[in-house]
C-alpha cells in the first residue's frame, strides 16, 4: 500500500492518536431523553453472537498496542460502579454457546435510544466516511458494536459506558446550542466544526477537556470496530491467514532486501 493510500485512511477527525481518557466525564451532564424513558432500540438486524465475542477479543488485544488505549487491569481497577442509568446482567459466562442464536436482552439490553444512535451513526461516519478505500462505518454496523460494548457488564465496559453517553449529551447540546439541530441533522461541515474542537485533546479549550476525552474514547471504539471486519482490513491492505497449497519460501525481493538466501527448501 502506497504512503498516498496510507494518508488517505486517516480522516480529519481520526488523525489524533488513539490514547486512553486522560480524564474522567463528569458524574452528571445533560440527559438526551427523558429519565422514564426506554434506551433500548428494537434493531431488525441482531449482531450474531459469535460476531460481537470476536469483536471484544479483537478490542482486548488492540487495547495493548502502543497509543491505544490504558493497559486494561489498570481501567478496570479504576473503573467505577455503574451509575443508576447502567444495569445489572451476568454477561456470557466462562463457556458461551456460540452455536446458538440469542435475541435481544438475554444476556444484557442494549443501551442507545433512539436519538443516542442517530448521534453515534453520524459521528461514527464523520470519523470513518464512504471513500475509495471502502464503506462508511455505519455500513459495517459500528453503531451495533458500540453499543453492544457499552452495555456489557463488565468494569472497563461500564467504565467506557458513563463515558460514551455523558459525551453524547455534551454533543446533543453543543449541537442544538451552535445550530439548533440534532447533531444527526448537521451538514458534514457543521459536524466538523464541532469535532475539530475536541479531536485533540492537547488544542482542545478547558471548557472542552471532557468532551476530548469522550471523542477520544468514542473514535478508539469506532476504529476498533471497523478495522476488525473484512471491508476495513482491505482498507488496510490485510490480508490474514490466506492457505498455500504449497510454501516455497520467501519470496526472492524479500531475501534480496534482507541480503541473506534460502538455503531450505
Amino acid at each position: 500500500m502506497s504512503a498516498e493510500d496510507s494518508d488517505a485512511l486517516v480522516s480529519p477527525s481520526l488523525a489524533a492518536p488513539l490514547t486512553g481518557i486522560d480524564e474522567a466525564m463528569p458524574s452528571k451532564g445533560p440527559s438526551v431523553v427523558p429519565a422514564d424513558a426506554t434506551r433500548s432500540e428494537p434493531m431488525a438486524a441482531r449482531l450474531p453472537r459469535r460476531t460481537v465475542l470476536k469483536w471484544f477479543a479483537m478490542i482486548a488485544a488492540s487495547s495493548r498496542l502502543p497509543g491505544f488505549g490504558a493497559d486494561s487491569a489498570a481501567e478496570a481497577a479504576d473503573a467505577p460502579a455503574p451509575s443508576a442509568g447502567g444495569h445489572a446482567a451476568k454477561g456470557y459466562g466462562t463457556d458461551p454457546v456460540l452455536s446458538k442464536f440469542y435475541a435481544p436482552g438475554d444476556f444484557w439490553p442494549l443501551t442507545f435510544s433512539p436519538d443516542e444512535r442517530r448521534t453515534v451513526t453520524a459521528l461514527a461516519d464523520l470519523i470513518l466516511p464512504a471513500d475509495h478505500l471502502g464503506p462508511a462505518a455505519s455500513e459495517v454496523r459500528t453503531p451495533d458494536y458500540i453499543d453492544e460494548w457499552i452495555s456489557a457488564p463488565y468494569p472497563i465496559q461500564q467504565k467506557d459506558r458513563e463515558v460514551i453517553l455523558q459525551g453524547l449529551a455534551w454533543l446533543a447540546e453543543e449541537s442544538r446550542k451552535r445550530f439548533q439541530k440534532a447533531f444527526a441533522l448537521l451538514t458534514d461541515e457543521q459536524k466538523s466544526v464541532i469535532a475539530d474542537d475536541i479531536c485533540w485533546p492537547a488544542d482542545a479549550k478547558p471548557e472542552f477537556k471532557n468532551a476530548a476525552a469522550f471523542f477520544v474514547k468514542f473514535r478508539a471504539l469506532a476504529a476498533s470496530a471497523y478495522y476488525g471486519t473484512e471491508a476495513g482490513w482491505k482498507a488496510i491492505g490485510y490480508v490474514g491467514n490466506v492457505p498455500l497449497a504449497s510454501f516455497d519460501g520467501p519470496p526472492k525481493e524479500v531475501l534480496e532486501k534482507l541480503g541473506v538466501e534460502q538455503t531450505v527448501i
